[in-house]
């Protein structure tokens, strides 16, 4: 089974998504992205099911989601997006999962990238709902920069019960070619064994015209550091249009896996996501 753990979508009739009409990105994704729009790609690629992620920090998003997933044979897992910082999270996170859909609701995500505070995940609140996420039987994916890693470290070391996952390898900037001190903290933060990570987004971290060289440094970084049984493949469509198709990020997702084992190359394809969403064949 093969699984792309990490896509969106989002409806601009429904509601905008403001930070795609940024001028930098407006011209590729301030429009519609629906399930029609993926399904022939993702099919052409062999993906047999498929993880569908929070896009924008509403409560409204989420049902919505689920609602798409209950009808979709594609969409096999979801994570959402709930305030972490509410007292209440724990219940609103049940409400969720006895909701309609709510059987795919395997994770939340919040956008730490985008908060100003560099320890946001370490605050007491915050961790807070973290615990609550995992006492769920949810999964928390973990939206950084490198310079959030040292606050992601701890938060895990804290939550043992509660199962990690780290998206876009926390975005290394490819663009300079460094490696440093990015590489050192995902090595740090996969010595947790509650940690596992998404091979996803790193097309956007490089250059329009990024080769496999650009990308290949990183990639064999996560692989020495998670193995191939805690990484997991996401092409992140459409946000990889900006810098590739998504023929085209599977293409160079299987070059750069080449020298795995067949085996190996299964588990990043799709059985470690099957395991950590709970995705089964068939359903």
């Amino acid at each position: 089974m093969r699984v792309d753990s990490h896509h969106h979508m989002w409806d601009l009739a429904v509601r905008d998504q403001p930070w795609t009409a940024a001028p930098e990105v407006a011209d590729v994704l301030h429009r519609t992205f629906t399930l029609d729009d993926l399904t022939p790609l993702s099919s052409a690629a062999g993906i047999d099911a498929s993880v569908l992620v929070q896009t924008i920090t509403v409560p409204e998003e989420t049902p919505e989601f689920l609602a798409l997933a209950e009808e979709s044979p594609l969409v096999r897992a979801v994570t959402g997006w709930t305030d972490l910082t509410a007292p209440d999270v724990a219940e609103t996170l049940t409400i969720l999962k006895e909701g309609h859909g709510g059987r795919w609701l395997k994770g939340i995500r919040h956008q730490v990238q985008g908060e100003p505070d560099p320890n946001w995940l370490t605050r007491t609140d915050v961790l807070n709902g973290l615990k609550a996420v995992g006492e769920a039987g949810l999964v928390y994916e973990l939206l950084t920069y490198p310079h959030q890693l040292p606050a992601a470290i701890e938060a895990a070391k804290q939550l043992d019960g509660t199962s990690f996952v780290l998206d876009h390898c926390s975005k290394p900037p490819i663009t300079t070619g460094e490696l440093e001190p990015w590489a050192t903290r995902v090595k740090e933060l996969a010595q947790l064994p509650n940690v596992t990570c998404k091979l996803s987004g790193l097309v956007t971290e490089a250059s329009k015209d990024w080769t496999i060289a650009d990308l290949r440094p990183y990639v064999e970084t996560v692989i020495d550091a998670f193995g191939p049984e805690r990484l997991m493949f996401g092409s992140d469509w459409p946000v990889c249009l900006l810098h590739a198709s998504y023929a085209q990020v599977v293409e160079a997702t299987e070059e750069l896996l080449g020298g795995l084992s067949e085996t190996e190359q299964d588990a990043v394809w799709g059985d470690t996501a099957a395991r950590v969403y709970g995705i089964k064949p068939g359903l």
